[in-house]
């Protein structure tokens, strides 16, 4: 939280004020893979934005022409962007949590996205991050009637930083198997990074 915020401070409520680095046009592609997890999906499906941050995914899902389509709300544990969030959409629902600590009869929704919430690790270590990520994903899922989507740094790059969280696609698969027998893997967007998306068995 405190790396997010200080991005904030010192960009503000743009795509470098939550942690990206490198275009508007990179985190729509972002905003885009996360979405099309949904296809298919009938009209008015429910979506939570984990780690929603300034809510820009919203502002996507509204420039895109998906508002009628997709019911958003968003979660965050920092209270300086959930106040921005809030000061942008007064109508949307936003939720001040963690589930780490307590789930706050936090309801379910059809879909939970989770983008950028496992980007950076700072200086924690990659076991640290890993019991992190499994830890956290693990109880976003149980909010998610029908799927669950996250991104983390790929290992199939010709470069890592100690700082990003490279994610191996042993330990992605393993737990994601844990969860569901449905889930996929996108490596194909162009990014350094890749998306999972986990379903609910059916």
């Amino acid at each position: 939280m405190a790396y997010a915020e200080r991005c904030l401070d010192e960009y503000g409520d743009e795509y470098r004020g939550v942690g990206w680095t490198k275009s508007p046009a990179h985190a729509d592609t972002r905003y885009r893979v996360m979405l099309e997890m949904i296809q298919g999906s009938p009209e008015g499906v429910s979506l939570l934005d984990f780690g929603c941050g300034a809510a820009h995914l919203y502002e996507y899902i509204q420039r895109v022409g998906l508002g009628d389509r997709i019911e958003y709300s968003g979660l965050d544990v920092s209270p300086k962007f959930l106040e921005l969030s809030r000061s942008k959409f007064p109508d949307v629902t936003f939720y001040e949590a963690d589930l780490l600590a307590d789930d706050t009869d936090l309801p379910t929704f059809d879909y939970v996205v989770m983008n950028g919430v496992f980007t950076i690790k700072v200086e924690m270590s990659y076991e640290q991050m890993l019991g992190y990520w499994r830890n956290l994903t693990g109880l976003a899922f149980e909010k998610a009637k029908v799927g669950l989507a996250f991104n983390a740094m790929s290992t199939e790059v010709d470069w890592e930083r100690d700082d990003l969280f490279h994610l191996k696609f042993s330990d992605a698969t393993s737990f994601a198997s844990e969860l569901s027998r449905r889930f996929a893997v996108r490596h194909d967007y162009g990014l350094y990074e890749y998306t999972t998306y986990v379903y609910r068995d059916q």
